[in-house]
């Protein structure tokens, strides 16, 4: 832990200990938004964490992003409601026109706007996202046409502008295979030609399914060159990865921190059962697990502060976190017995939480295989 950074986690844990476990636990039961909590972080700030002084932001750095979404998770909340806003801002930072940074940063920053949605993921193309069939058609020179569907686009209800990628070229005349790709920021308040339709899912994820008929988009908001919004998507990647490995750090040391103070306190046989190698030894593997991929956070977080390639650190640091919290949720379960899945005690609404991330942002495979091709120089798999 940096001492640097030890006055916004606990600024965090202070603002975190207002929203205790009654507060998730009515909301996941009719799967509603944290709005309250929402609020709380972007008064605070914590949402601009990575926005320029410029723009009204805080002008953090990626270090302090990670401790802020490590530090909601590690108190036992959820930033998964709202994370994306402190990443996807920076396809407008990094490839917008001036006017547009001007015009959105500000308020988003202050939290007048809220960009939350990303649009990639489509129910035919899955992670294949060069395979995406969303078309945004020219109409003159004003604006583009865009008809499609995505999926898994979260937040889209609770947003007010979605990153939205859309082939504007046909894959069969891009001259390159990651060419014909646009992206475009879409103002969803105007909800002509927009449908959103909620996925149920096993966590309270606030998750959809959108449709676009005929959307028009004015062609000021195209962001950066058309044609290259695959290159500018992925160019934010490797933050959503520390960021997100971040979050499964904080769930990590949440449920280490729950089964060894259960441990402690619980008592069999005339002794506390943390006592036992059988339910120590799980908890002591955890926290090693989870040391190890937060090792490898801070590594990726140092390399992308220092502006090096980081795409291999943040790829295994996303992979090893997500495992790592994956495994000390099962411990937790297995060390609280009966009473981890009991409601009262947020284990099991924390154990679904944190099973999403081997799945997302990306994939086991996909990680696996960026891994293979290259770092290691092994032939492309798909």
């Amino acid at each position: 832990m940096s001492d640097d950074l030890q006055p916004i986690r606990e600024s965090v844990r202070a603002l975190c200990a207002k929203f205790p476990g009654e507060y998730w636990r009515a909301l996941d039961r009719e799967r509603a938004y944290p709005a309250d909590f929402v609020k709380a972080l972007t008064d605070a700030g914590y949402l601009a964490a990575l926005i320029p002084e410029d723009y009204g932001g805080s002008g953090l750095t990626i270090r302090a992003a990670s401790a802020i979404l490590e530090e909601v998770h590690a108190s036992g909340c959820n930033g998964a409601a709202c994370h994306a806003q402190m990443y996807t801002m920076g396809t407008i930072l990094r490839h917008g026109s001036p006017e547009q940074k001007k015009k959105y940063l500000p308020g988003i920053a202050k939290g007048e706007l809220r960009l939350q949605a990303f649009g990639v993921t489509e129910p035919t193309s899955g992670t294949d996202t060069l395979s995406l069939r969303t078309i945004a058609k020219k109409d003159g020179n004003s604006a583009y046409v865009i008809n499609g569907q995505k999926i898994w686009t979260s937040r889209a209800e609770y947003s007010d502008l979605m990153l939205l990628l859309a082939r504007t070229t046909p894959r069969e005349q891009a001259k390159k295979r990651t060419e014909g790709l646009s992206v475009f920021l879409v103002d969803m308040r105007n909800t002509k030609g927009l449908t959103i339709k909620p996925i149920r899912t096993m966590m309270n994820h606030a998750t959809t399914e959108v449709f676009f008929d005929n959307l028009c988009v004015p062609a000021e908001n195209l962001i950066g060159e058309e044609g290259q919004g695959f290159r500018y998507i992925l160019s934010g990647m490797n933050a959503e990865r520390i960021l997100i490995a971040s979050e499964c750090i904080g769930d990590a040391k949440w449920f280490i921190g729950k089964a060894s103070a259960y441990a402690k306190e619980r008592n069999l046989f005339g002794r506390a059962i943390g006592q036992n190698q059988g339910v120590q030894f799980p908890i002591a593997r955890a926290h090693m697990q989870m040391r190890a991929a937060e090792l490898m956070v801070h590594e990726a977080a140092q390399l992308y502060e220092a502006g090096e390639d980081c795409g291999e650190e943040a790829n295994m640091a996303k992979q090893l976190a997500a495992e790592a919290s994956w495994a000390a949720a099962d411990m937790c379960v297995q060390t609280h017995g009966g009473f981890g899945f009991a409601e009262e005690f947020d284990i099991e609404r924390k154990f679904r939480e944190t099973r999403l991330y081997t799945v997302a942002p990306i994939s086991t495979n996909m990680v696996l295989s960026y891994i293979a091709e290259h770092v290691l120089g092994l032939p492309r798999s798909y």
